[in-house]
C-alpha cells in the first residue's frame, strides 16, 4: 500500500544510512506529492500517488532521451538508477499475458468490434491495470487486437 507517511519514513531511513540517492529521488517524490496536495487542497488517495510516480518515471525517461542525444553517459546513469527507485515504490509491473488477458477481456465486457471502439476498451481497461501497465504500452496491445477483430 503506497502512502505519503511511507514514503516519509524511508527518506528519514535513507538519509540514516547515507544513501544520496534514494534520498535526493524522495525528496523529488514528496515535493510532487506536496505539490498535488496543494492543487487538490487536500491529502491525495492512493491511485493520485501512483500516478505521481508514474510522472516521475516519465519525466526521467525523457531526460535519458535528451541525455542520449547529448552523450551524455552519466546523466542517463542517473536518471536510470533513480527510475529504479521510484518502480521500487509501485505495484508489480503486470506480464505481457496478463495484460493480454485483460485486454480481451475488456474487449469482450465493452463487445468492441473494430478499431472505432478504441475508447470505450481503454476507458474499461486503464482503472484495472492503474500503474501495474504504461499506457502506451497498453494503447498499442488494444489498437492491435482490435485492428485483427
Amino acid at each position: 500500500m503506497l502512502s505519503k507517511e511511507a514514503l516519509e519514513a524511508d527518506l528519514r531511513t535513507a538519509m540514516k544510512a547515507g544513501d544520496d540517492l534514494r534520498k535526493r529521488t524522495l525528496r523529488m517524490i514528496l515535493a510532487a506529492i506536496k505539490l498535488g496536495e496543494v492543487e487538490k487542497r487536500g491529502p491525495l488517495d492512493e491511485a493520485s500517488l501512483t500516478a505521481i510516480l508514474q510522472r516521475e518515471i516519465k519525466t526521467r525517461r525523457e531526460s535519458i532521451t535528451d541525455a542520449e542525444r547529448a552523450h551524455r553517459d552519466d546523466l542517463i546513469a542517473a536518471s536510470q538508477a533513480e527510475i529504479d527507485v521510484v518502480q521500487s515504490f509501485l505495484p508489480q509491473r503486470l506480464s505481457a499475458d496478463d495484460l493480454q488477458s485483460m485486454v480481451r477481456k475488456a474487449i469482450e465486457e465493452t463487445g468492441a468490434s473494430g478499431p472505432q471502439d478504441m475508447g470505450k476498451v481503454m476507458k474499461a481497461v486503464m482503472p484495472h491495470v492503474q500503474g501495474r501497465a504504461d499506457g502506451k504500452d497498453v494503447n498499442e496491445l488494444v489498437r492491435s487486437l482490435l485492428a485483427q477483430a
